[in-house]
């Protein structure tokens, strides 16, 4: 009974691993588009310059 059980916590746990990990690739490809749209898309500043579209 009890290996019975450590698979299918393995299991368990292995899903919620795989889970998390395709969310993270979903957030890190938004992050990314908005990365590249903010480059994109940034306004020229003073003298013509491009200026940075983050605050930091």
């Amino acid at each position: 009974m009890v290996p019975l059980l450590l698979v299918l916590l393995l299991a368990v746990v292995l899903f919620g691993a795989g889970f998390a990990l395709k969310a993270l690739w979903v957030v890190a490809v938004i992050v990314l588009v908005l990365w590249a749209l903010g480059f994109i898309m940034r306004s020229a500043g003073a003298g013509g310059r491009r200026g940075r579209w983050y605050r930091w």
